[in-house]
């Protein structure tokens, strides 16, 4: 009955949303890589704030494939060759309306080698984008999936009581999952200066496969965006409501919640360079009346905040960061960003390992068309982030939602080395991901700086603190691809897959090899890589 009401409930959403919405350009990781491809091959700047907007850049995903779709001649047969391997299911475009929508499917069966167990995804959504007039913008979708998943995956699960990234979930025949969200927003463009965005889903600021800013890797959360572009510059202000699920609450009491305000400014200096300048502030939403709510001192849209923080005594969490973007000749650019939680000079100088120093760091480089070859892509990324990095004196002011980290995944206390390699024949598509990294666990009673939800007064010691303390813990993660885009309107893939996986600590140890085939629409980025 439930499950009824929920879906007659988002079919009223979607049915309304029709009315009047915003259509923005997916973030998955396959979609954008082509996206940074045509900005480079047409020698355009961008700004790494994402989803962007229709109007940013032409919509076709794939034109090199999709300039060979069949003319739209009358007959079934032609019509169906059309939607099944062309085009979206529906696509209306008529005076002051431009509507697609199209079904989700995520259908996959594995198997762990090593545990000799069955693995499978049963997903399925609906999506709808449009466009009314110039001016107003729409996007929603709905999921609803079943899964049994492979072992690491699970251990995150149970330790989270979040599929990660996706939503909670109920028990599913003992070893599955039940589990099912929505998203959807509506922007108004009243300019060419300025967008309003209202909605709940995911943002993602940043040039590299994680963000230490603002990542997509948690849970969809409520926020509204001011998008402001002058110029070559564009400047973002993003308020957003989470939620705080580790904590206790009544059967009939909402989840704790704590609110952000960020700011980020990007400049496209010149056809080559691009620097941004990046601020949140979290607070919880209670005080000593429980009663604080949203802060107005927040509403402020001009950058800083450290300065509003200071004035009113305030002990919320500000988070700092710069990033740089530099490209290399044609078809490459190097990325940066530099994460600020709270640091004294002094100490830094000393290298004292001072607990209060932290900070993350990324350093990558994207090669798009390398030596020649056509649609292949290099990617290769460092991060870092030092112990207690995002954390505060409680849950309800730390960097995170949904018990997930909102920037980087792994919270912070480690080292991490991502490579991938893609290649792109027509409609084949092969891929290789490497992810390396090194991290010092939490033990039982003991906050060595890896979990952000542990209060940051609770270390284990004032100097000393190191990158890996702890319980040291090292993961290994390769993944190969082979797929055939079965249509490139949707980028929905039938693609094969073997997952090597394995994390040693001095306790514990999870590896495995897994097979899987699926047919997948391109929906959302994945982290299981963590």
């Amino acid at each position: 009955m439930i499950k009824k009401l929920v879906l007659i409930s988002s079919l009223v959403i979607l049915i309304n949303n029709l009315i009047a919405q915003s259509v923005t350009l997916p973030f998955e990781k396959t979609q954008r890589i082509e996206q940074e491809r045509t900005f480079l091959l047409q020698n355009n700047q961008w700004h790494p704030i994402y989803p962007l907007t229709n109007n940013s850049i032409n919509q076709t995903i794939f034109p090199d494939i999709q300039q060979n779709s069949p003319s739209k001649e009358r007959g079934f047969v032609n019509w169906l060759n059309r939607k099944l391997f062309h085009e979206s299911l529906v696509n209306v475009d008529t005076a002051g309306l431009k509507l697609i929508i199209d079904p989700l499917v995520s259908f996959e069966i594995g198997r762990m080698i090593d545990e000799k167990q069955n693995t499978w995804v049963n997903t399925r959504g609906i999506k709808a984008d449009g466009m009314i007039g110039n001016k107003i913008f729409f996007h929603t979708a709905f999921y609803e999936s079943q899964a049994v998943f492979p072992t690491w995956t699970n251990i995150q699960a149970n330790s989270l009581m979040v599929v990660p990234g996706q939503a909670m979930f109920k028990r599913f025949k003992d070893t599955g999952f039940d589990y099912a969200f929505a998203e959807g927003h509506v922007t108004y463009s009243p300019s060419k200066y300025f967008d309003l965005r209202f909605g709940h889903g995911k943002n993602f600021i940043g040039d590299g496969y994680r963000s230490l800013f603002l990542s997509d890797a948690s849970f969809n959360y409520p926020y509204f965006i001011i998008n402001t572009k002058v110029w070559n510059i564009e400047y973002v202000n993003i308020y957003s409501q989470l939620m705080d699920i580790s904590q206790p609450k009544g059967s009939w009491d909402p989840w704790p919640k704590k609110y952000t305000t960020t700011h980020y400014l990007s400049w496209n200096v010149t056809k080559w360079l691009n620097i941004g300048l990046f601020e949140s502030i979290v607070w919880d939403a209670g005080d000593s009346t429980g009663k604080r709510g949203f802060d107005l001192q927040y509403l402020n849209p001009v950058i800083f905040y450290r300065p509003v923080e200071f004035s009113l005594g305030s002990p919320d969490n500000a988070l700092l960061g710069g990033s740089v973007r530099f490209r290399v000749l044609k078809s490459n650019f190097i990325y940066f960003q530099l994460l600020l939680d709270e640091f004294k000079l002094e100490h830094v100088l000393k290298g004292d390992g001072w607990w209060a120093n932290k900070h993350g760091l990324q350093l990558g480089i994207k090669s798009f068309d390398p030596f020649g070859i056509k649609n292949l892509y290099i990617q290769a990324e460092y991060n870092h982030v030092r112990p207690y990095t995002y954390a505060h004196l409680s849950t309800l002011q730390n960097y995170g939602h949904y018990n997930q980290p909102l920037a980087h995944p792994q919270g912070a206390n480690f080292r991490e080395l991502i490579l991938i390699l893609e290649q792109r024949i027509k409609r084949w598509q092969i891929s290789y991901q490497f992810a390396r990294s090194t991290y010092g666990e939490d033990s039982t009673g003991t906050n060595y700086g890896h979990n952000i939800y542990f209060p940051y007064k609770t270390y284990v010691t004032e100097f000393g603190n190191k990158i890996g303390q702890g319980i040291k813990t090292k993961l290994f993660y390769q993944e190969l691809k082979l797929g055939y885009i079965v249509n490139p309107a949707t980028n929905l893939s039938l693609t094969a897959g073997l997952t090597i996986f394995n994390r040693k600590s001095d306790i514990a140890e999870t590896q495995d090899l897994h097979f899987w085939v699926g047919l997948r629409s391109a929906m959302f980025n994945r982290y299981y890589d963590f």
